[in-house]
């Protein structure tokens, strides 16, 4: 028996950071994909009652699958189920014949008892039920077709209704994601009975309503044991053979390229226990971007058992960048501890200054034990998707008032403030011995505001971050078979980081204070939009100076709360105490405000850090045309608005120019088509202006 796989070799970790195997986390994206699954099956069945033609003699499919699908999916309508019963061959056609029967077509074989051994007498399903769809393969111009020649919808026993047709075993499916919660369940000790209720709790749905069976559940678990067993050996062996193949490629290219870079470790056997490396253009853009770094080790290897960690950034743009991989036997202290100082190791030494992760106390531990200079942060954007997993069946009608009283916890930014509240929440929904709280309190220093305000994070901590990081390791995950298809990947995925794509985007402006102008011409588009919200946003609050030369700046409609502006004259320095520009790199609309009150029309250099300027840009190594790129952008906006805004006075200048103007621009692109295609620089022309 083979063993069962997923499609993809890499699945997202599923044991909750409490540490207890019966408990485990679920994915939003994970959730999401079952909910449009479900949706886009009940579509599919409105869709079939609605509109399905029954089979009929002549009917034409290109394919025996298709016209078995489509069968099925006639049957599974009518009440029934279908099976595939026999097929012909030829040496010309290969198979050119399908009979396709009802699931009670034909009667069961007597199965003969040996000398003093009895069977169960188990009652079969089949009756000699004669509903049918025959099958022929004909050739028409050189296009295999099939055609139905015989068909009968008439059974000799009664059909199904609706409610009752999903339990029928053709249509008993146990999906991908309830298997490995099944199977974690089975290896933590629950009984098949008991797993079931845990699945009809976790859904939310009433009993019996799983769209598979406890037989099935049983079934599953002892094909799965029986599998792991018989294949154990060739996965070990599978392993071994595939993690040396990588260990031989890391050496190969580092032979062929001295700035790549890999290590491993092996264990007692000397097997390769974990291996890790970082291609050149990951070291460049750390060099340049690697003062924030996101740790990621959601996802493990199905086939080999190993946990994947990628180093990731974000780049000048906004883009995810990677910044190297590891591949680890397990989540302990230890695996995760050698990873970190490898990392370093491999960027020369230069510890980040702050490094995100997922919610892991061991990840955490290993942290404090090979960064104890790195700031750690846990993303409440990767702790709120937990909670309801958590505390809803816990806290039933109560739960909605609690993330209520959670997400204002999130924002508290004084730590009496949140030591205060979290004491009373706590009481007040009888949370006391919860492990889950327990876990989240102690790691609190790590996500909480009121701890980490003011850590740089380079927006980061955002959810849209998150969603890209995800989006990018499934793009890297996608169709991987091997160790060595995936080393291959991850180099690609490298390479094309550091790839010229310069961001040729218009940038509007909004106000007409020169600030913006000096940011528009400073910055990237991605943190200009961000400086230029902070910028607009100003305008809405007022600053009131007090004695010492501190400022008080509070929102006209009192809705953000006051907050106190020191302005340091010697130095041209302000402090706002949100401490959006130590987090973020860009100035808050609270000191934008006091620049504006202090006729400032160029804020100082220091307001520009080095991350976000266009100098800074990984592309900009590569086309230091930017800014007569940029010039060139606005004067061919100038041009086309003066042009359009003259041609729609009049219908005969309209039509004048729509003419003119596709016999100018085809003209051009011929003769554009003639010039060289490449001078070695790749440039991104997408004119794209935005608000």
């Amino acid at each position: 028996m083979a063993l069962l796989t997923s499609k993809n070799i890499w699945m997202r970790r599923q044991q909750c950071p409490c540490g207890d195997w019966k408990c485990y986390v679920s994915h939003e994206g994970d959730s999401e994909e079952t909910s449009v699954a479900s949706q886009l099956a009940k579509n599919d069945e409105n869709s079939l009652n609605e509109s399905m033609v029954a089979p009929y003699v002549g009917m034409v499919f290109k394919s025996d699958d298709d016209a078995f699908e489509y069968y099925g999916n006639f049957a599974r309508k009518s009440g029934f189920s279908v099976r595939k019963e026999r097929s012909r061959l030829s040496p010309q056609l290969g198979v050119y014949k399908r009979d396709f029967v009802c699931y009670r077509s034909g009667f069961a074989p007597m199965r003969k008892k040996p000398g003093g051994e009895h069977h169960r007498d188990r009652k079969s399903a089949r009756c000699g039920c004669d509903a049918k769809m025959y099958l022929s393969k004909e050739v028409v111009e050189g296009v295999s077709q099939w055609f139905v020649v015989q068909f009968s919808n008439v059974h000799n026993h009664e059909l199904l209704e609706s409610d009752q047709v999903r339990f029928l075993p053709a249509y008993r499916k146990i999906q991908e994601a309830d298997q490995e919660r099944i199977l974690l369940l089975s290896k933590a000790g629950f009984p098949i009975h008991r797993i079931v209720k845990v699945l009809e709790l976790e859904k939310g749905i009433q009993g019996g309503q799983l769209p598979f069976l406890e037989r099935d559940v049983r079934n599953f678990v002892q094909n799965r044991r029986r599998a792991v067993q018989e294949n154990d050996a060739l996965l070990t062996e599978k392993r071994e053979t595939d993690t040396m193949e990588l260990l031989d490629i890391c050496k190969a290219t580092n032979e062929t390229d001295e700035y790549f870079v890999y290590d491993f470790t092996v264990d007692e056997n000397n097997k390769v226990e974990n291996i890790a490396w970082s291609f050149p253009g990951s070291i460049h853009a750390y060099a340049m971007l690697g003062d924030v770094v996101y740790f990621d080790t959601t996802y493990r290897s199905i086939t080999y058992g190993l946990i994947f960690g990628a180093w990731l950034g974000i780049d000048s743009n906004g883009r995810t960048i990677l910044f190297g991989v590891a591949l680890l036997q397990d989540e302990t202290l230890r695996s995760f501890a050698w990873a970190l100082q490898t990392f370093v190791h491999f960027m020369k030494g230069r510890c980040p200054k702050t490094i995100l992760t997922d919610l892991d106390p061991g990840l955490g531990d290993a942290i404090r034990s090979a960064l104890p200079n790195t700031r750690h942060v846990i993303s409440v954007c990767n702790i709120l998707p937990k909670l309801s997993g958590w505390f809803s069946l816990l806290l039933g009608s109560q739960f909605s008032e609690f993330k209520s009283e959670f997400d204002a916890l999130c924002h508290v930014e004084s730590t009496e403030d949140f030591e205060l509240q979290w004491s009373q929440m706590v009481s007040m929904f009888g949370l006391g011995s919860d492990r889950h709280i327990a876990l989240l309190y102690s790691v609190r220093t790590s996500w909480a505001l009121s701890y980490i305000r003011g850590y740089f994070l380079a927006r980061m901590a955002t959810p849209a971050y998150l969603k890209s990081v995800d989006a990018f390791l499934k793009r890297i995950f996608a169709a991987q078979t091997c160790l060595r298809s995936f080393f291959e990947q991850v180099g690609l995925f490298s390479n094309l980081q550091n790839q010229p794509r310069q961001e040729m985007q218009y940038m509007h402006m909004k106000t007409c204070i020169p600030i913006e102008e000096q940011a528009r011409r400073t910055l990237t588009p991605f943190a200009f939009n961000a400086f230029q919200r902070e910028l607009v946003l100003a305008m809405q609050y007022s600053a009131s100076e007090l004695a010492n030369g501190t400022y008080l700046v509070h929102h006209f409609k009192k809705m953000d709360g006051e907050r106190r502006v020191i302005w340091i004259p010697d130095d041209e320095q302000l402090h706002c105490s949100c401490k959006e520009f130590e987090s973020s790199g860009i100035p808050c609309r609270h000191a934008f405000r006091v620049f504006i009150t202090k006729n400032y029309f160029q804020l100082p250099e220091k307001y520009f850090p080095s991350r976000w300027l266009r100098e800074s840009s990984l592309a900009f190594f590569y086309d230091h045309d930017a800014q007569q790129n940029e010039e060139w952008i606005q004067e061919f906006h100038s041009l086309t608005e003066r042009l359009f805004a003259e041609s729609s006075i009049t219908k005969e200048r309209s039509d004048y120019i729509r003419k003119e103007l596709t016999k100018e621009l085809t003209r051009l692109l011929n003769e554009v088509r003639d010039l060289p295609e490449s001078d070695g620089i790749a440039m991104d022309f997408t004119l794209s202006p935005t608000d």
